[in-house]
């Protein structure tokens, strides 16, 4: 009976901490959102931003904050870790603006909404299946890998079929890395912390992960179904 308590206790803080981990993830995306928009439809900024050297820039520093938080997110607080995820999140909305003036709106609506169907049909599987993804995770993490250097090797070639390919494969390794990521932060959570500053980095950071997965995804589909303006 003692065990059955103890487990049902150890269940409901697991509960929690993913509550607070898809809160920060979704925090970040409306974050996110809200700076697209506002880049969007101010044409002083986008010209400011966009086709520039501060895009690049901006680019190089996203890159750059997600090493710092996490290389270094056992060594900051717990406020500066939250500032660096909502920095990236922020900065990433200024670049991803570009996509607002490139597809047009129902199309972007479309592929979001099928990007959330898919992304929470994984994630559930990945909350519920007794199987061990391990294994499907390192196949999935050398496969963005490739398509990371595919993608880089394509900037140069411009080739419409490889960039095809890559789209397809970067929906299927999203996919399946939304499953692996959601079992391997739920195992990774150290119980019995709850509420203390460890926790909540390890909140941010399974809400980085999420996040990530979740823009990839929509960003792979959104280059195979999204409709460009005229």
């Amino acid at each position: 009976m003692k065990q059955k308590v103890i487990r049902s206790h150890e269940g409901s803080e697991t509960q929690r901490y993913m509550q607070k981990v898809f809160m920060w993830m979704f925090l970040g995306m409306l974050v996110s959102a809200v700076a697209a928009f506002v880049v969007a439809t101010n044409k002083t900024l986008a010209n400011a931003i966009l086709g520039t050297w501060l895009f690049y820039a901006l680019i190089i520093i996203e890159l750059l904050l997600v090493f710092v938080l996490v290389l270094a997110v056992k060594r900051v607080s717990a406020l500066t870790a939250t500032f660096l995820f909502l920095g990236y999140a922020l900065l990433t909305g200024l670049t991803l603006s570009v996509i607002l003036l490139v597809y047009s709106i129902s199309s972007i609506f479309l592929t979001f909404v099928v990007s959330a169907g898919i992304f929470g049909g994984m994630a559930f599987y990945g909350w519920v299946t007794k199987a061990d993804l391990s294994r499907i995770g390192i196949i999935l993490f050398f496969g963005l890998i490739g398509i990371i250097i595919a993608s880089i090797v394509n900037l140069f070639l411009g080739n419409s079929t490889l960039d095809l390919i890559i789209s397809v494969l970067g929906v299927l390794i999203f996919t399946g890395l939304t499953a692996y990521d959601i079992q391997k932060i739920k195992q990774m959570n150290i119980l019995g912390n709850e509420g203390t500053d460890e926790d909540h980095k390890e909140a941010i950071m399974g809400a980085l992960t999420l996040y990530l997965d979740f823009i990839n995804l929509f960003l792979s589909l959104l280059r195979l179904m999204g409709k460009k303006h005229n």
